[in-house]
C-alpha cells in the first residue's frame, strides 16, 4: 500500500497516530483532518478535490482520464478504472468499512456542528457580558472614583456658550481737549471696533449692555479723597482741568472723563459678572480710559480707575471666586496692580513688560524680577523685565511656556483677567516692540486653557491704531474658538529674554513645584548659565528709580517722544508697510465645521481568535458610542470611509511588504497563526488585510477633509494602530503606519512643508521614527515610556539621545520617560518645557497626533496615571498650531472605559469646548 505509506509518514511528522486500515480510508478522503480540523492534507501527495484526481504514480494516468464528476468517496466511480491488486484491496477495505465510515463522519459531522453552535454561543454569551459590564454602573463609578481620588472630576463636556462684547460709543467722549495729539484718545476703541465689525466678529458675540460703575466699586481700591477728586472734574472748566492734570503723571481729564471712567469700570465688571455667572464663557472690554496704573490715591499713566484691580478684588471678596489670575501683558508695568494685591494669596498678577533694567517708565525697582510678593503671597507676583526692544513673536511665547503657563497650571485659577496692552504691538511707539497682531491669539489661546475657559480680557495700552486694531480682533477670534492664525517659523528666543526668564525661574523656584526639577544656580553657576545677569541679583548701580520723595509734583500737560522715536514711528512711517503686510498674510479661516470625524464597523472585523487580547474591536466601538453618548458626534461632521490603494501605502511600505499583507484573506487559520509568530505582537486573521485598508484610508479621507477646508480639525476613530508598523514588516498591533503614510500624502497631494506628528501612545513610535529619521520636512516628537530601553518595543531607538540624522537632525525628539508612573504633571509639564517651544518654532502646517491612550488611567499595558482630562489640555496646546489643523488618529489603549473618555475629551476641545479643570502636582524631579 504505496499510498498509505506515504501518508503514515506524513501523519507521524504532524504527531498523529493512525493505523493502516483508517489511513486507507482516508486516502480519497477530499478534506483529511490531522490535528482537530486545524490542518489538512491539500499540500501531500495525495488529494481528490472536486474534479481533480491527482495520484501520481508513473505513467498510470492523466487528468484527461479522469471523469469530471468524479468523487473519491463514491466506490462506484472506481468501476471504470484499472485497478492494481493493492488498490483493489484498497476497494474491498473500503467496502466493508463503509457503514463504519458513515457512522463516524455522521458522529464527527455532529460533533462540528455542535462544537461551532457552542463557540457561537460562547461568543455570543461573552460580547452581551462585555458589553454588560463596560457600560455597567460599577466600572463606570470605581473610574469615577479613582479620578476623584487624584482630584480630577470627570463631567459632560459643556458647549461654549458664547463669547460677550462691551463697546459703548459713550467712552469716546473722553478726550484731551487740548493736545489732539495725545496717544490715548477715542481711536483706540473705534477702530477696533470696527475691524473687528469688518471680520463679522461683533455679530457672532453677545452684546454686553454697559453698566456705570459704583462709587462702592471705585472705593474697593481707591481712597474717598480721590473718588470726589475725579467726581469734580465733570463741573471743571479748561483751566481748572489742566491744573488738575498737571498734578498726575501722563494723565489728562475733560468733564465726560469720570462717566467714561465709570462706563468702562461697571461694564467691565458686568462682563465678568456674566462669565462667573455662566452666562457667557468669556469675553472682551474694548473700554477706555484704562487702569492698571491707577494707583489707590492718584491717577497715572493715562488711567483714572483701576479696572482690572477693582474687578478682581470684587471677585474674592463679593462673588466667591477663590482664585483670580490677572495677566498683564501692557508693555509698561502694572505697578498698581501689583501694589494693590502684593500680600493679597488669592490673586496671582502676572506681568510681561518693558524694563531696560529700570530705565524705562515708570522707572520703578519694584517691576524687576525679584519683587515676588510678600508673607504668605510669597511667589505669588510675578514680573518678567524686557531689558532690549524689539522683542517678537517668538520672546513673548518663550515667557509663556517656560513661566507663565507652568506657575499658571499650578495655581490653577477659577477666573483669568488680562490688562491687554497692545502698545508691544508691532508699530506701536510708546513699546517700540514687533509683536505681530496673531502672536496676542495665540496668547490669549493657551489662556484659554485654564479655569475652564473663563477669561475676561479688558483693553489697556496700545498707540498704533492699526496694529491695535489687528490685534483686539484677532483676539476676539481667538476668544470666538476660531482657529489661531499660523505663525511663520521662529528662531531662538533672544538671549536677553532667555536671561530674563533664567532669573525668573532662579527667584520663583522656591515657591512653585513646576520648576523644583530645574537644576540649582548655586551647584555651579558657571556651568549651568553663561549669563552673568543670571548669577547675581538686582539692581544695577548705574540706574535711578523714581521715589515717592522724588516724584515731580507738577507734569508736562502735553505728550512728546524721543526725537528717534518721532522720526521711525510718525516721520517715515517705517512699519506701516510691515503692519500691511502681516494683515495681508494672515489667513483668518474658518471652515465651516469646527472637528470631522471617521468611523466604520467593518474594522471591527479584525479580531484574534482567542479571548482576552488587549487590542479589542470593542475599543473602537466604545468610543464610538461615548461620542454618541456625550452629544459630539451629532456636532461633528461624518467622514465616508475607504479602503487606502495600494500606491498609497507604498508611500511608506515596500511593494513586497503589501503583497504579502494583500495574501492574507487567503490563508487558512492555521496558516495565519504560522506566520504570525513570524512577527513580534502580532495577530492575524482573514480580515486583517481588508481592515487595515480600511483605517489608513478612512484617515487619509479625514486628512483630505481637513485640508480641502471643510473642517477645521480631524478625528479618527480607526483600527488596527499603526506606528509600531515597520516598511517592510508588521509589530506590535499594527500593519500599516497609518501616520506617517498620511504625512506623507499631505506632503504628496497638498505640497506641504511642514509636518508635525506628536505620538504620545505610551509605546515608543519605533516605525514613524524610521521613517522620517533623515527627512526635516517631518517632525516627530515621541512622549512614551522607555524604562532605559526595556519597555516595548525594547529598543534603543527610543533613547532621548536619538534626535535624527542628516538633513533630519534635530527633527527626531524622544522625550523618554525611564522612573515612576508618570501623569498629568508630567506631561504637562513637557508641553511647557519641550513640545510647545519646539513645535511653536517649527510652525507646522499640519498637526498628526498618534493618539494612543494606554498612557491612561487604569490601562493594563502603559502603567500610567493620565487622566481625560490630561488629554485635553494637550489637544487644546496642539491647537494653537497650523491653524488648527490637528488629526487625531486612534493607535494604543487598551481600557475601555478610559479610553472612550479620553478621545471624547480631546474632540470636545477641538470642537472649541473649554479644556476642564486639571489639578497640577509637582513633576517628578526625575
Amino acid at each position: 500500500m504505496f499510498g498509505a505509506q506515504i501518508l503514515l509518514v506524513i501523519c507521524a511528522s504532524e504527531n498523529v497516530s493512525l493505523s493502516a486500515e483508517v489511513t486507507s480510508e482516508k486516502l480519497y478522503s477530499r478534506d483529511v483532518d490531522l490535528q482537530a480540523g486545524q490542518s489538512t492534507v491539500n499540500s501531500y501527495t495525495y488529494r481528490i478535490q472536486n474534479t481533480n484526481f491527482y495520484w501520481q504514480r508513473k505513467n498510470k494516468w492523466t487528468m484527461a482520464e479522469v471523469p469530471t464528476n468524479f468523487d473519491g468517496d463514491n466506490e462506484s466511480n472506481l468501476k471504470d478504472v484499472h485497478l492494481s491488486e493493492e488498490e483493489t484491496k484498497v476497494k474491498e477495505l473500503l467496502q466493508k468499512r463503509k457503514s463504519h465510515k458513515e457512522l463516524l463522519e455522521e458522529i464527527k459531522r455532529k460533533g462540528r456542528e455542535e462544537l461551532a453552535q457552542n463557540r457561537e454561543e460562547r461568543k455570543t454569551k461573552r460580547e452581551e457580558k462585555n458589553m454588560a459590564e463596560s457600560d455597567s454602573p460599577d466600572e463606570e463609578d470605581y473610574y469615577i472614583r479613582t479620578l476623584s481620588a487624584m482630584s480630577i472630576s470627570l463631567q459632560k463636556p459643556e458647549k461654549v456658550l458664547g463669547t460677550g462684547l462691551v463697546y459703548d460709543e459713550l467712552m469716546l467722549k473722553h478726550k484731551n481737549d487740548w493736545d489732539p495729539n495725545f496717544p490715548e484718545k477715542p481711536e483706540r476703541i473705534s477702530e477696533p471696533f470696527k475691524r473687528c465689525s469688518e471680520l463679522h466678529l461683533v455679530e457672532r458675540c453677545i452684546r454686553i449692555e454697559t453698566q456705570y460703575g459704583t462709587e462702592d466699586m471705585v472705593l474697593l481700591q481707591h481712597t474717598r479723597e480721590l473718588l470726589e477728586k475725579v467726581k469734580s472734574t465733570s463741573q471743571m472748566n479748561k483751566q481748572q482741568l489742566q491744573e488738575f492734570s498737571q498734578h498726575y503723571d501722563s494723565v489728562y481729564c475733560n468733564q465726560s472723563s469720570y462717566e467714561c471712567a465709570l462706563v468702562a469700570l461697571g461694564s467691565i465688571i458686568e462682563l465678568m459678572e456674566q462669565i462667573l455667572k455662566k452666562k457667557i464663557t468669556n469675553g472682551l472690554a474694548i473700554t477706555r480710559p484704562p487702569g492698571h496704573h491707577s494707583m489707590n490715591d492718584a491717577l497715572c499713566g493715562f488711567c483714572i480707575f483701576n479696572n482690572v484691580a477693582i474687578a478682581a478684588k470684587h471677585a474674592v471678596d463679593n462673588l466667591g471666586v477663590k482664585k483670580v489670575l490677572i495677566v498683564d501683558w501692557d508693555v509698561h508695568h502694572g505697578q498698581a496692580t501689583q501694589k494693590m494685591f502684593y500680600d493679597d494669596p488669592r490673586v496671582l498678577y502676572f506681568s510681561i513688560h518693558r524694563y531696560e533694567y529700570g530705565n524705562y517708565w515708570p522707572n520703578l525697582r519694584e517691576s524687576d524680577y525679584d519683587f515676588i510678593g510678600k508673607d504668605k503671597s510669597l511667589g505669588f507676583n510675578i514680573n518678567v523685565p524686557l531689558n532690549q526692544t524689539g522683542m517678537t513673536d517668538k520672546d513673548y511665547l518663550a515667557v509663556f511656556h517656560h513661566v507663565l503657563l507652568p506657575v499658571a497650571y499650578e495655581f490653577c485659577p477659577d477666573l483669568i483677567l488680562v490688562s491687554a496692552g497692545y502698545d508691544c504691538a508691532i508699530g506701536c511707539p510708546e513699546g517700540e516692540m514687533m509683536v505681530s497682531p496673531a502672536c496676542f491669539g495665540h496668547m490669549t489661546h493657551f489662556l484659554m486653557g485654564l479655569a475652564d475657559g473663563r477669561v475676561c480680557v479688558c483693553l489697556e495700552g496700545g498707540y498704533c491704531i492699526k496694529s491695535l486694531s489687528e490685534s483686539v480682533a484677532l483676539t476676539l477670534k481667538a476668544l470666538l474658538r476660531d482657529p489661531c492664525p499660523l505663525l511663520p517659523p521662529q528662531i531662538e528666543p533672544s538671549d536677553s529674554v532667555a536671561e530674563t526668564i533664567l532669573n525668573v525661574i532662579k527667584v520663583l523656584r522656591p515657591y512653585w513645584s513646576c520648576f523644583h526639577y530645574q537644576d540649582l544656580l548655586e551647584d555651579d553657576s558657571e556651568d549651568l548659565c553663561s549669563f552673568e545677569e543670571v548669577n547675581k541679583l538686582p539692581p544695577r548701580s548705574d540706574v535711578k528709580f523714581d521715589k515717592e520723595e522724588n516724584d515731580s509734583k507738577m507734569f508736562p500737560l502735553t505728550y512728546t517722544y524721543p526725537e528717534e522715536v518721532e522720526e521711525v514711528y510718525f516721520l517715515q512711517k517705517k512699519f506701516d508697510p510691515i503692519i500691511d503686510q502681516l494683515i495681508a498674510e494672515t489667513a483668518l479661516m474658518r471652515p465651516p465645521y469646527r472637528t470631522c470625524i471617521v468611523y466604520d464597523d467593518d474594522m471591527r472585523a479584525h479580531k484574534a481568535d482567542s479571548r482576552g487580547h488587549p487590542e479589542d474591536p470593542d475599543r473602537i466601538t466604545r468610543i464610538f458610542d461615548k461620542h454618541v453618548e456625550l452629544g459630539l458626534l451629532e456636532r461633528c461632521l461624518r467622514v465616508q470611509s475607504r479602503h487606502a490603494t495600494e500606491s498609497e501605502l507604498q508611500l511608506i511600505h515596500s511593494s513586497k511588504y503589501v503583497e504579502e499583507m494583500k495574501e492574507l484573506p487567503e490563508k487558512t487559520v492555521f496558516d495565519l497563526r504560522k506566520l504570525a509568530w513570524n512577527y513580534n505582537s502580532i495577530y492575524l486573521c482573514q480580515e486583517t488585510y481588508n481592515c487595515a485598508l480600511l483605517a489608513t484610508g478612512s484617515l487619509l479621507n479625514v486628512v483630505h477633509t481637513v485640508l480641502t477646508g471643510q473642517a477645521s480639525s480631524g478625528v479618527a476613530v480607526v483600527r488596527p494602530p499603526g506606528h509600531h508598523a515597520e516598511c517592510t514588516k508588521c509589530m506590535g498591533f499594527c500593519f500599516f503606519n497609518n501616520v506617517a503614510i498620511a504625512a506623507k500624502y499631505a506632503q504628496d497631494k497638498f505640497g506641504l512643508k511642514r509636518v508635525l506628528i506628536l505620538d504620545w501612545d505610551v509605546h515608543h513610535g519605533n516605525g514613524t521614527q524610521h521613517q522620517f529619521y533623515q527627512d526635516n520636512s517631518v517632525l516627530l516628537i515621541n512622549l512614551h515610556r522607555y524604562d532605559y530601553g526595556c519597555f516595548y518595543p525594547s529598543s534603543e531607538d527610543g533613547s532621548e539621545e536619538k534626535v535624527g540624522e542628516g538633513e533630519g537632525e534635530g527633527y527626531n525628539v524622544n522625550i523618554a520617560w525611564n522612573h515612576g508612573f508618570m501623569g498629568d504633571a508630567e506631561y504637562v509639564a513637557a508641553f511647557h518645557q519641550i513640545v510647545m517651544p519646539i513645535a511653536s518654532q517649527y510652525s507646522p502646517e499640519l498637526v498628526l497626533v498618534s493618539a494612543g491612550f494606554d498612557s491612561a488611567i487604569g490601562d493594563p499595558l502603559g502603567g500610567y496615571m493620565i487622566s481625560p482630562s490630561g488629554y485635553a489640555h494637550m489637544t487644546h496646546m496642539l491647537s494653537s498650531l497650523a491653524n488648527g489643523r490637528v488629526i487625531l488618529s486612534l493607535e494604543g489603549g487598551y481600557n475601555l472605559t478610559s479610553i472612550s473618555h479620553s478621545m471624547c475629551m480631546c474632540t470636545s476641545v477641538l470642537l472649541g469646548d473649554s479644556c476642564p479643570s486639571l489639578q497640577i502636582t509637582k513633576p517628578m524631579d526625575r
